[in-house]
């Protein structure tokens, strides 16, 4: 898994919508599961800059 979403995550919910794998999950911040294909997709589209490439 080449990203994962930092502290500065609000969950709004964007990244979630947005994911074409389905591989984000919610929570008080949301998580990248193994589903992940290393598009960036959710890198590009995160309003506040909380996902990172590991």
């Amino acid at each position: 898994m080449a990203y994962k979403i930092t502290d500065e995550c609000m969950a709004c919910g964007t990244c979630l919508d947005s994911c074409p794998h389905n591989a984000i999950e919610e929570g008080e911040i949301f998580r990248i599961t193994m589903a992940c294909e290393d598009c960036g997709t959710c890198l590009d589209i995160c309003p506040t800059g909380a996902i990172i490439e590991e």
